[in-house]
């Protein structure tokens, strides 16, 4: 996986930046979908959509599409808060999300673990929320995809790890249950950042 990182701006703020990171199957997306239903009425509660060099009707998460060329064009312009590429495809968190911060606001978005080093420099406080699942649930999901057969899935899963590495500030939520218990965790733990109370 390789950075961008030269172009990475960390600015005086005094909200916080959440980044939600985790395995592909552990339902990143569902979460954070139903924790924009809950704040949709909050004007200081803000849920990001990334730029993805993929086209935006591709599936998966809601993300701004772009090609290859417009992305480096945004990445020379200064247009991302951070960018990455991973997987064969550019990712990256606008600028403007340091404006939303700079008032005190709650910024959301989807990470990557690999990438947070980076988003640890852009912003000045960062919380990570690490969505899992057991290895037996993310296969499941992952062979409904169809891409891989079960065999491929664990064998792979078991090579991975689920945890974050680093100095971060880390929520985690097991998502291996129901999709209400996770989201009431996840909309929880969004509420006590608002509210200055303890992380844990």
């Amino acid at each position: 996986m390789d950075f961008q990182t030269g172009r990475l701006r960390k600015q005086g703020s005094t909200g916080t930046m959440v980044a939600i990171v985790g395995p592909s199957g552990a339902g990143k997306d569902s979460l954070i979908h139903l924790a924009m239903q809950h704040f949709a009425s909050r004007p200081d509660v803000h849920f990001v959509q990334r730029v993805i060099t993929r086209p935006a009707d591709s599936g998966g998460e809601q993300h701004r599409g772009a090609s290859p060329a417009e992305f480096e064009a945004m990445r020379e312009q200064g247009a991302f808060a951070v960018d990455w590429d991973a997987h064969g495809l550019s990712y990256g968190i606008p600028a403007s999300v340091h404006e939303k911060l700079a008032l005190g606001h709650l910024v959301v978005a989807n990470g990557s673990r690999s990438a947070l080093p980076h988003w640890a420099k852009a912003f000045q406080s960062l919380l990570v929320i690490n969505v899992t699942a057991s290895p037996e649930v993310l296969a499941e999901r992952l062979v409904a995809r169809g891409r891989e057969s079960r065999e491929e899935i664990l064998e792979r899963l078991k090579r991975g790890s689920l945890t974050v590495d680093g100095d971060y500030d880390v929520v985690t939520i097991d998502n291996s249950g129901a999709l209400a218990d996770a989201g009431a965790k996840l909309i929880s733990t969004l509420e006590a950042v608002l509210a200055g109370r303890a992380r844990g």
